[in-house]
């Protein structure tokens, strides 16, 4: 029984888009992967910060200071601390858009969108 070319090119059709789908998903969590890594850099630099503003509040506070939001060491922390919660979040915001994107459409055959006609060369 001779193969039919249709059915050869939509099976190799078939593959290319499988492969390209399944190169895409590999690249999709390449991109997770980092992303979560450069996220838990930051998780632990916001731990050491926290860690480093509980201790000064402590020091000025037993220094007798009183209005510890003045101070500049510590307004100077919560904004690094802010920075960086701020920075988290975009980066958990990109991991989601990573997450929840389609792959790309693949095209159709020519000839399945223009009838039996043979593939047009551009």
């Amino acid at each position: 029984m001779p193969h039919d070319a249709n059915t050869a090119d939509r099976l190799l059709q078939a593959t290319r888009n499988a492969l390209n789908t399944a190169s895409f998903r590999t690249n999709q969590y390449k991109q997770v992967v980092q992303k979560k890594i450069d996220l838990g850099a930051i998780h632990k630099k916001i731990e050491l910060l926290h860690s480093d503003l509980g201790r000064l509040v402590d020091d000025l506070y037993q220094t007798g200071k009183k209005k510890l939001l003045a101070d500049a060491a510590i307004a100077g922390l919560l904004e690094k601390l802010t920075s960086l919660k701020q920075a988290a979040a975009l980066l958990e915001e990109e991991i989601e858009l990573i997450r929840t994107e389609p792959p790309p459409e693949h095209p159709s055959e020519p000839a399945d969108s223009e009838g039996q006609s043979s593939p047009k060369e551009s």
